[in-house]
């Protein structure tokens, strides 16, 4: 582990518990924690802190989807299965990454975040949770599209560009599946899991995770993780909806920035 000052060391903790909160209720922890990374590890080579990145991310997501599991209503074979497209699409995605230039795609993403902002803020029942287990009866239809459009669609958009994948898989979820959006963002949580799982293996195999930073800050991760999901959980779809709502302006306030400064 390169020499970290303590007050750096705090902070990135720090920025860990908050990432690993914000993961669990909604997705997009992702905003937070790289960022803090790579301004903490500012002589560190870019393949490191994305390594570390994931390493920290993948154990604040599995303490989420464990105890979401146990709690919500969550059907972990349709997720597994989203999962495992998901995988397979980051890996499509990450092969034609190259030849896609990011200043195209931010705009487009930022358009897509405001209308998808513009949907939930005039849609109050988008995600609610009716209370008489409709939401809950997926058909092989939906189910064939989740694997497909969630999946596949999500997993190469992730292995493409990246930002704010958690958040379009609980929006996707919710509109595809009918899920409230507690249960997407337990279903999500499943399948972030078997995307990290890939990523990481294959950060892993290089040598680029620094592992001793990754453990410390995985702990403090998983404690924001198991502390977002215990509240989405007590406070329902309706808290879950503000949060995310704050995510995607905050999303589309980095891509406008990032696009700014390109």
């Amino acid at each position: 582990m390169p020499d970290i000052a303590l007050t750096t060391l705090i902070v990135l903790c720090l920025a860990a518990a908050a990432a690993g909160w914000i993961d669990a209720v909604v997705g997009g922890g992702g905003l937070l924690l790289l960022p803090a990374l790579l301004l903490g590890l500012p002589h560190v080579p870019a393949a490191q802190v994305l390594g570390t990145n994931k390493a920290v991310a993948i154990v604040g997501t599995s303490g989420a989807a464990v105890t979401y599991v146990r709690k919500a209503p969550v059907k972990v074979g349709t997720a597994l299965r989203i999962g495992l497209a998901a995988l397979a699409g980051s890996m499509a995605g990450a092969f034609f990454a190259a030849g896609i230039s990011s200043e195209v795609l931010r705009p487009v993403i930022m358009v897509v975040l405001l209308a998808v902002a513009a949907f939930v803020m005039l849609r109050p029942s988008f995600g609610k949770d009716t209370g008489d287990g409709t939401r809950q009866r997926i058909t092989r239809a939906r189910t064939v599209t989740a694997i497909v459009l969630v999946g596949g669609g999500i997993g190469f958009y992730d292995g493409l560009f990246g930002p704010g994948t958690g958040t379009f898989l609980v929006l996707a979820l919710t509109a595809v599946l009918h899920l409230d959006l507690v249960t997407a963002s337990a279903t999500a949580k499943i399948v972030n899991v078997c995307t990290n799982a890939g990523a990481l293996a294959m950060f892993a195999h290089q040598g680029s995770v620094l592992w001793q930073l990754a453990a410390l800050m995985a702990v403090f991760n998983l404690a924001g993780g198991l502390i977002g999901a215990r509240m989405a959980l007590r406070k329902g779809s309706e808290f879950v909806r503000g949060v995310l709502l704050v995510v995607v302006f905050s999303l589309v306030a980095k891509l406008a920035f990032d696009q700014w400064t390109a």
